[in-house]
């Protein structure tokens, strides 16, 4: 079946496509096409669960912010040449489990995916600032597969019906989304751009090869949470994901070495 015959979200309807972009996001990542580089370090990643401030529908996910004024939460390692601090997480998600995911590996979905936000603060003055440069993000990307009840994500999934409706707001402290990360080490990377506008070219994508399991109950809170404002015509917030987008000549490079895998 094909996905995009869904009703797309006005975010992406227009344009699809960067006149000229080389370097789209999402992508399907092909396992055997991936080079393994034995240069890529392990990424470090060390989050200071005080600097997390608030949870916000923006009408397209709900963003999970971070105050990002100092090097508090910041990843290192990986395929960054320096440190990045960490910006705003939030997820992709499907009507259904068979889909969901922005970016597919060997052409399969997952019903959700994670994207923490990170940006370069050694090289630019400001967020804003670094989403316009090549360099400028870090996003570490996570599967998310149907399996266990995820308790780091429970205390997440508890506080979605207060932003039910589209620019709700609410105060979140006090989170660690690391438990949101697997353990296993292995990631793939790329250059890429933001997956919704300004579809910026701007992205260092990290994406692990491990998923994580959350169970049924809370990928349906996802689907709970509204496109819309209180007193619009409700549209659930489901299918939030960007179409994939061609390789081009990049290559995707991988810690680990495809061969002793399945």
């Amino acid at each position: 079946f094909y996905v995009w015959n869904a009703p797309m979200h006005p975010l992406w309807q227009s344009p699809l496509t960067i006149p000229g972009g080389t370097r789209q996001s999402p992508i399907n990542i092909q396992w055997r096409d991936s080079v393994y580089d034995p240069f890529l370090k392990p990424l470090k990643i060390s989050y200071d669960p005080t600097t997390c401030l608030h949870i916000w529908n923006n009408g397209y996910s709900f963003l999970v912010e971070f105050d990002d004024s100092t090097d508090k939460s910041i990843i290192v390692g990986g395929p960054l040449e320096n440190q990045y601090r960490l910006k705003q997480f939030h997820f992709h998600w499907g009507a259904i489990n068979d889909w969901g995911s922005e970016h597919t590996v060997d052409s399969k979905f997952y019903p959700a995916e994670l994207h923490l936000v990170h940006w370069n603060a050694v090289d630019y003055p400001s967020f804003e600032d670094a989403v316009m440069e090549g360099n400028g993000l870090a996003v570490i990307g996570v599967f998310l597969k149907l399996g266990a009840r995820h308790e780091g994500l429970q205390t997440l999934v508890d506080a979605l019906p207060a932003v039910r409706h589209k620019d709700t707001v609410i105060e979140f402290d006090e989170f660690d989304p690391s438990c949101l990360i697997p353990s296993c080490p292995d990631y793939w990377t790329y250059a890429g751009s933001l997956t919704t506008p300004p579809l910026t070219e701007s992205v260092t994508w990290i994406i692990k090869k491990k998923p994580i399991e959350v169970d049924e109950d809370q990928l349906e809170a996802f689907r709970t949470l509204l496109f819309t404002s209180d007193g619009e015509e409700e549209r659930r917030m489901v299918d939030n994901f960007r179409p994939l987008q061609p390789l081009m000549n990049r290559t995707v490079r991988s810690s680990f070495q495809p061969q002793l895998s399945p």
